[in-house]
């Protein structure tokens, strides 16, 4: 395959489904490169000493999906040998242990894509318009992402 014809590509979406780490992590392989980083966030059942029983999630789709789409330019520009970029996130419900984002980035060599999809975690919880609710046996609660400008610029 020419590298020419692998062109760099933005894999984003997000959906109500279940998220396959399979299906992520097959978007972004390409034969130029020697690695594939992964990060998958999961619905973990305790917080803070509470029972969660699951969790939900709502977004500005249109917003989100163009911050993110800023993310990626900004992958590129920080580690041009960035191959491609998947970035899947899980709407509604998501149960105990399953996952709620995939993030997968392609690069020949480990470094890249290892720090970009750091990058893409922490830049995801700070600037995009997702919102978690934690459900407890008896309570919710609205989660802010401590990392989220626009919530800490009013304290």
């Amino acid at each position: 395959m020419e590298e020419s014809k692998d062109v760099p590509k933005d894999f984003i979406k997000l959906k109500s489904e279940k998220l396959s780490v399979d299906e992520v992590s097959e978007l972004v392989v390409s034969p130029y490169c020697g690695a594939v980083s992964l990060f998958i966030g999961t619905t973990r059942n305790n917080f803070e000493g509470r029972k969660v029983i699951h969790l939900e999630y709502e977004a500005y789709t249109s917003m989100a999906e163009t911050e993110i789409q800023k993310i990626c330019r900004d992958v590129r520009q920080k580690w041009p040998s960035v191959k491609h970029i998947a970035v899947h996130h899980r709407l509604g419900v998501v149960p105990i242990t399953e996952a709620s984002v995939i993030i997968a980035v392609s690069s020949p060599h480990r470094a890249e894509s290892l720090e970009a999809v750091m990058y893409c975690i922490n830049t995801l919880k700070a600037s995009v318009p997702i919102w978690k609710k934690e459900i407890y046996e008896h309570e919710y609660s609205w989660k802010e992402n401590k990392e989220c400008f626009w919530a800490n610029s009013e304290k």
